[in-house]
């Protein structure tokens, strides 16, 4: 009975859940339901700031499980759910307060059309995340479609700057909805970009990036907005370019005069 109960006891015990990685996971939940809920209050920079916020704290749980060796399923399947909140929904809704209900002033059509937008990013997320966790084997140099969180940066600093510059009219809330759009799209699709994965703190790198390293810290310092929108607007189109680019040295030329 003794031994039984041990084991029973053992059991438990394995089920339990690291706090250290997890309480990451936790903090990018909290940022990402912070930028929802100060989107409907009308305070645009935070939300967009709640969104790079939750960027931040997604970026170390994974880093911090590797390193104290505490990764997990549930760990897995936490960050995930979290990703899905704070990558997804959470753009989604802060674009949607921020350009919809402006924008259906121009006419009902518009309404729709940003709408369907806003949801469209939302099940694009769920299907990038779902893509990812089924994913048998890949390469650790490249994520096949844009990672939700460059997606939702992309989006959140797109108003970050909208807000920053006051932008207005029905030109500047097309604008948003479209970029919402574009980052959605790039989601769901089968382009390569550049996961850093292999980036580690141990290794060596060259001296210029030790120099090119505070230069980028110092141009976002200088607009965050700005520096933050041109970065993800770059990485976002780099698939598509590099993609392009391929496509096009690898064509055949035709030397027949």
């Amino acid at each position: 009975m003794a031994t039984r109960h041990k084991k029973i006891q053992g059991k438990i015990a394995k089920r339990g859940i690291f706090l250290l990685p997890n309480l990451f996971t936790t903090g990018a939940l909290f940022a990402g339901f912070y930028a929802v809920v100060a989107a409907i209050d009308g305070n645009f920079q935070r939300a967009a700031i709640g969104i790079f916020v939750a960027m931040l704290m997604d970026g170390l749980d994974g880093r911090i499980a590797r390193l104290t060796s505490t990764s997990s399923d549930f760990g897995k399947e936490y960050d995930s759910l979290s990703d899905m909140v704070s990558f997804g929904l959470a753009p989604a809704l802060v674009m949607y307060q921020w350009g919809v209900g402006r924008i259906s002033e121009y006419g009902w059509i518009w309404g729709k059309i940003g709408w369907l937008a806003t949801f469209f990013f939302a099940v694009a997320a769920g299907l990038r995340l779902a893509r990812f966790n089924t994913s048998v084997s890949g390469s650790d140099r490249y994520f096949v479609g844009l990672p939700s969180p460059s997606a939702a940066g992309l989006v959140g600093s797109s108003i970050w700057v909208g807000t920053e510059l006051a932008l207005d009219g029905l030109i500047a809330l097309a604008g948003g909805l479209a970029i919402t759009v574009l980052a959605g799209a790039l989601m769901i699709s089968n382009f390569q970009y550049l996961s850093f994965k292999k980036l580690t703190l141990s290794e060596r790198i060259p001296f210029a990036y030790v120099v090119l390293i505070p230069l980028v810290f110092i141009l976002i310092a200088a607009d965050p907005p700005i520096v933050l929108f041109a970065l993800f607007l770059v990485y976002a189109l780099s698939g598509p370019l590099v993609y392009f680019w391929r496509a096009r040295q690898e064509t055949p030329v035709d030397t027949a005069e």
